[in-house]
């Protein structure tokens, strides 16, 4: 009975441990992105701040532009880290920019969204 207890307890661990590592991967060019992002020839970015925000002091470092959850950007010294940008100038994308317009720029670019991807599907074309 002790051997069946056990074997049913190692069963359950095991099957919540296999649910843990179930995760979503979201890249940038996607909603839902937060992290640094290559402005490049996309329309100018609509900022949070007019300045760039910088934790540690450093010079010649060029800023990047990141596109943030709104709490990092207000407790900007807790998160920097995160992102690996505490030793440079930060400018903070605005939501609504990043998702209506650099999704959509980033996405024709790189040839994605609309469903024209490069993928091997077999789905069905329309008739």
């Amino acid at each position: 009975m002790k051997r069946i207890a056990i074997a049913a307890l190692l069963t359950v661990a095991s099957s919540v441990a296999l649910a843990a590592d179930v995760g979503v991967s979201i890249s940038v060019g996607q909603p839902g992105f937060y992290g640094r992002i290559d402005v490049g020839n996309a329309p100018p970015p609509v900022l949070v701040y007019p300045q760039p925000v910088m934790i540690q002091q450093v010079r010649g470092v060029q800023p990047v532009y990141l596109h943030v959850p709104p709490g990092h950007a207000k407790n900007w010294r807790k998160h920097c880290s995160r992102y690996s940008a505490c030793a440079q100038p930060v400018y903070f994308v605005k939501d609504d920019w990043y998702n209506t317009v650099y999704v959509p720029h980033y996405q024709s670019e790189k040839g994605q969204g609309n469903g024209k991807g490069h993928g091997k599907g077999h789905g069905k074309g329309k008739d």
